[in-house]
């Protein structure tokens, strides 16, 4: 099917999901979990085709690998998507307005939501598992280095559909990872709704700039580690190390580490070690290179990157307030965080970091949907409407107004 088949077949998926019955769409949602352990075979050998031709760095290679353990991890996923409560059809609210009409506000689903996305095929199942329980049909794209697992992955999702006598387009993957398919999606107004893409900031800049189709910006993640000078430095060890190293290549992983000038010259020497087992390589400004004389000058460019490597920018501050600046001036409105025991201080950055998440005394890590209890995410957002941070299934609909009347006319 081209492009435009696919939008009408998933146009038509779509009103079908939306009148499915919470304990329909769970029974489905389980089968679908029981389905990928199942074909794990398949699955691994169609990501070691992937892995073998891809062309990446080896840091994005762990975005793209798929072992038993992430299988798992991706019916697990399924499994607590079936045990979160539905949105549809939750009342937001209502009211009786002077001319007697009872208005209510309900939770309704988009209708077909786009995916656009580069070499993660946890993605697909994730995606496919909020847009089906939230009844929306979805038209995945992802980056040719996943091609093969995602269509080992779309069709064991549409052999269940199919079993349970349900459109097989309400999951739909286009095949097609051409640069012309993606620009076509990105402006199929005719048939999607809204238009989420997952990648690096440049990726989701080009989307921005090309979709003529409303588009949800998630993502991108310049995410910074403040540390103030009241921090307990052995606490910021173990968070600095596990954010920056524990998954690189992710969105909420640690980019940037401020620190107080106060206490940079007793921590820096202690991160540089901490970090010198990863092969971290460390770059920072004037102050932090009168510390550590051997690491690499930052460059303004340094400010803006997201690395999503086992790189390190460093820079020292006087002062909160500097910290706060800096970061609003680079950030990219995604996850922030501070390590300190100045309870003055917390408060001061949780409300003048300009972020989607804002942490205290914790890893930037944990902004993830499966870590804040969504079950799965299908992405998270850095922008400020409709949603923002992870996106779980409320984020998935909208609301109509429905207005009960008896009779009434408008004079």
């Amino acid at each position: 099917m081209n492009l435009n088949e696919m939008g009408a077949a998933a146009k038509q998926a779509a009103f079908t999901l939306g009148q499915l019955a919470t304990s329909r769409k769970d029974q489905v949602l389980n089968a679908m979990a029981n389905a990928l352990l199942a074909n794990q075979t398949q699955l691994l050998q169609a990501n070691a085709q992937d892995l073998a031709t891809a062309k990446v760095k080896p840091s994005m290679l762990d975005r793209l690998k798929l072992d038993e353990d992430r299988i798992q991890a991706m019916a697990t996923g399924l499994r607590q998507v079936a045990n979160l409560p539905d949105p549809i059809g939750n009342i937001d609210g209502g009211f009786t307005n002077e001319a007697g009409l009872v208005i209510s506000k309900q939770r309704v689903p988009l209708g077909v939501i786009g995916m656009i996305y580069e070499a993660r095929p946890n993605v697909t199942v994730d995606a496919a598992a909020l847009c089906f329980k939230s009844g929306n049909a979805v038209i995945l794209r992802g980056g040719k280095e996943a091609i093969q697992s995602n269509q080992a992955l779309t069709k064991i999702l549409q052999d269940v559909l199919k079993m349970q006598a349900l459109p097989e387009a309400a999951i739909q993957l286009v095949s097609d990872t051409s640069h012309e398919t993606a620009r076509a999606l990105m402006q199929l107004n005719d048939y999607l709704d809204v238009l989420i893409p997952r990648g690096s900031g440049s990726f989701i800049k080009t989307v921005v700039r090309t979709a003529t189709v409303p588009v949800i910006e998630t993502g991108a993640g310049n995410c910074h580690i403040y540390v103030d000078e009241s921090a307990d430095l052995a606490m910021a060890v173990r968070i600095i190390v596990n954010a920056k190293t524990q998954r690189p290549s992710v969105c909420n992983a640690m980019e940037k580490l401020i620190i107080n000038e106060k206490v940079a010259k007793s921590f820096l020497p202690a991160i540089a070690k901490a970090l010198a087992p990863y092969q971290v390589e460390l770059r920072g400004d004037t102050a932090a290179r009168k510390i550590l004389p051997l690491i690499t000058p930052a460059t303004e460019a340094d400010w803006e990157t997201e690395y999503n490597d086992y790189i390190l920018a460093i820079k020292v501050v006087p002062d909160l307030a500097s910290a706060i600046n800096h970061i609003n001036r680079y950030n990219t409105q995604h996850s922030e965080a501070i390590i300190t025991n100045n309870y003055q201080h917390s408060v001061q950055f949780t409300q003048q970091i300009d972020a989607a998440v804002v942490y205290v005394n914790a890893s930037t890590r944990f902004t993830d949907g499966f870590e804040f209890g969504f079950g799965a995410e299908i992405g998270i957002s850095t922008q400020k409407l409709h949603a923002r941070g992870p996106m779980g299934l409320r984020e998935l609909t909208t609301t109509k107004y429905v207005v009960l009347g008896t009779g009434q006319i408008r004079e």
